[in-house]
């Protein structure tokens, strides 16, 4: 469907005076991601993350120094849309690895034409000491059950004014309290959206569109850690918040 037929269903569903309107505390929100739309990311998008890479990645940092400024950017297969948790469910840290961090995304929704039709936000779930240990271990170190969280909505991209102009905010709570928080923006994306998308479908194609969120720019200084029982908060203006509780082990798929 094209991002103008996209629109019109959409506005026709919204206008519509028969719908049923629901309290959003009598539902539980799913990821907004089904059959087979596949979750991609890009890593080393923004300075901040190129500076953690570095920091845990000692044997290896030149590598994240030159895909910084590359002209290819780091694309990865993030999850399937069975294994991502939508608002409020688990997120899971390794229990083979010492440091794991949430890092928050804003998450671009396209369709089967490369089309940008709205935004979401990933919390794209990494053991830094695995992916520090070797750069071959990313795919150990992002890909999981319980990595990947999208939600809480998608949101159109007719109604973002602008999307390179989005406050990011990250809050970790632990025992009621905040053990780490941090703000940021799109602003400070090195890379432009429509460059990441050509990269992602330059030799590839997806049916059912694709998500791709598009790097991190908070993260936790070295050697802070979530643990069981935190909760992660995300909240990017104009998009929403997504809330998720941490566990050690294993989740159950959603």
């Amino acid at each position: 469907m094209s991002l103008s037929s996209l629109r019109d269903v959409v506005d026709a569903a919204l206008s519509d005076a028969a719908a049923v309107r629901v309290a959003a505390a009598d539902v539980q929100l799913l990821a907004p991601v089904d059959g087979a739309t596949e979750v991609w990311a890009a890593g080393v998008t923004y300075h901040r993350s190129q500076q953690a890479r570095m920091e845990e990645s000692e044997r290896s940092a030149d590598i994240y120094e030159r895909v910084y400024d590359a002209k290819r950017p780091e694309l990865f297969f993030k999850s399937v849309a069975w294994r991502a948790a939508g608002p409020g469910r688990p997120i899971q840290v390794r229990e083979d690895s010492e440091i794991n961090v949430p890092e928050p995304e804003l998450a671009l929704v396209l369709n089967s034409a490369a089309e940008l039709v709205g935004l979401t936000i990933c919390n794209d779930v990494s053991s830094r000491s695995i992916e520090g240990e070797n750069p071959l271990y990313l795919p150990q170190a992002k890909v999981y059950l319980g990595a990947c969280a999208l939600g809480p909505w998608i949101t159109p991209i007719w109604d973002v004014a602008d999307p390179y102009a989005l406050g990011i905010s990250m809050e970790i709570d632990r025992g009621g309290a905040t053990v780490w928080s941090g703000t940021a923006s799109t602003a400070q994306l090195h890379r432009t959206f429509d460059d990441l998308v050509e990269h992602l479908f330059r030799a590839d194609d997806f049916p059912a569109g694709a998500i791709l969120s598009t790097g991190t720019c908070l993260v936790p200084d070295l050697p802070f850690t979530l643990d069981a029982g935190d909760t992660v908060r995300i909240g990017i203006d104009g998009i929403g918040s997504l809330e998720n509780p941490v566990v050690r082990g294993k989740v159950a798929a959603r």
